[in-house]
């Protein structure tokens, strides 16, 4: 199969920086410029920042927004199986002529200049999201905040603020402190956002940095409350209380994503129609996502086992694993599992000791930051679970199956993992 276009543009742009990850705006201002400011002739802009929950808000307001009648661009970070998950128009994937067309447009305009990959590619979606019309632009962060590519609209309308946890040290500082203050400068000026649940010290630097720029805050525990109560989703702030189904995406971590999504809603004026339809119709794969066909669940099923995803990679993301498990039927649950070095491997394996029977330590293809199976094993044994290596996910999905017929088997660690999955079970 000839290879795509977009493919060959995207291989030219990772060419343009030395490094994958420097995070400053300049270079991004510079572009935009040249490409005539397309950051200014967007629709209303929701702008969503957060270690964990960020994704899976998204698409909730998405879904709500659509619900309502409504549309929105969206754009996300980082793609699963194919670079056009990241930019949709109006609702639809990004189709490979127009994204062929618009990425060569970035190109001509940055010419021999440095830029990131993720900096030319945000560009390239700020772009196209002016070449069709909508109610609404979704914007995701890729990393941290402040100097975020996504970072560049002035005035959007409204920010939000998933929960913040220790990840990306390395980027975004070592203490919660400097990560939230890295993940509040999406803040701005007169501008409200609504805040998820926070610990004390995040909270504190997002409640300074909104003062400062008076920007209204709607707070988790202050202005909103979200609760699950005899299976359904509680939701109450200052105009009221609405009792909705529970979330379709799995986990008890949902019900905060879709109180943060449902304060967002309610404020810009939507009716319980599109908070309904936010919390019912949303879709966000690789987030404890049940596989349902593909050669994997095929060897799963002839087992009579049931196959998992998830793409979280940090503590945080550990433990809504642990409480999603506990939310479904009890049955034996073995992992699979690859993660990167430059991740918090042991804070993510302590809290899967108590619910996972093994795991089985496979390599990333393709990443060069992988763990070898053989050091994920370590430091999984070192966190206090049973475990062993394997070759690649099948073999670790036949040798898991082969001793434990039956069972619950997740594959867990990383998104670049889980796009590997999504791609041969797509």
């Amino acid at each position: 199969m000839a290879e795509a276009r977009s493919d060959i543009l995207l291989d030219r742009m990772m060419s343009l920086h030395p490094k994958i990850i420097d995070l400053t705006l300049d270079r991004m201002h510079r572009l935009l410029a040249a490409l005539d400011r397309p950051e200014a002739k967007l629709p209303p802009v929701i702008h969503i920042a957060g270690t964990n929950g960020k994704g899976s808000t998204l698409a909730m307001l998405r879904a709500g927004i659509e619900g309502a009648g409504q549309s929105a661009h969206v754009y996300t970070s980082p793609h699963l199986a194919r670079f056009h998950e990241r930019i949709r128009l109006s609702g639809a994937l990004i189709d490979e002529d127009l994204l062929s067309d618009i990425l060569d447009e970035c190109l001509a305009a940055n010419g021999p200049d440095s830029i990131t990959y993720f900096e030319i590619t945000t560009a390239a979606a700020l772009l196209a999201f002016t070449r069709a019309p909508a109610d609404w632009t979704l914007l995701e962060t890729g990393l941290g905040g402040r100097l975020d590519a996504t970072n560049v609209v002035d005035q959007p309308r409204l920010t939000i603020l998933t929960p913040i946890d220790l990840d990306h040290q390395q980027y975004l500082g070592e203490t919660l402190a400097e990560i939230a203050t890295e993940k509040a400068g999406i803040i701005k000026r007169g501008v409200p956002c609504v805040v998820g649940p926070q610990q004390d010290e995040a909270l504190e630097v997002i409640e300074a940095r909104a003062e400062r720029l008076g920007a209204p805050l709607l707070a988790f525990g202050q202005h909103w409350h979200v609760w699950e109560e005899r299976g359904r989703l509680i939701f109450q702030d200052e105009t009221g209380l609405i009792d909705l189904p529970l979330p379709n995406l799995v986990g008890g971590h949902q019900i905060v994503n879709a109180g943060a999504t449902l304060a967002a809603l309610r404020h810009l004026g939507s009716d319980e129609t599109a908070c309904e339809a936010a919390v019912t119709q949303a879709e966000w794969p690789a987030r404890m996502q049940r596989l349902k066909a593909g050669p994997l669940v095929e060897i799963a099923q002839a087992a009579g086992s049931d196959l998992w995803l998830d793409g979280g990679h940090n503590p945080a993301a550990a433990l809504a694993i642990v409480e999603s498990l506990s939310r479904l039927p009890e049955k034996p649950t073995h992992l699979i599992c690859g993660m990167l070095n430059t991740k918090d491997v042991g804070g993510f394996m302590r809290p899967l000791a108590g619910v996972a029977d093994s795991l089985h330590g496979v390599s990333i293809p393709g990443q060069a930051a992988t763990l070898s199976g053989a050091e994920t094993v370590a430091k999984a044994r070192a966190s206090g679970l049973t475990a062993e290596t394997a070759d690649d996910l099948e073999s670790a999905l036949r040798a898991i199956l082969s001793q434990h017929p039956g069972a619950r088997v997740l594959i867990c660690g990383s998104l670049y993992l889980a796009g590997i999955v999504l791609q041969q079970n797509g």
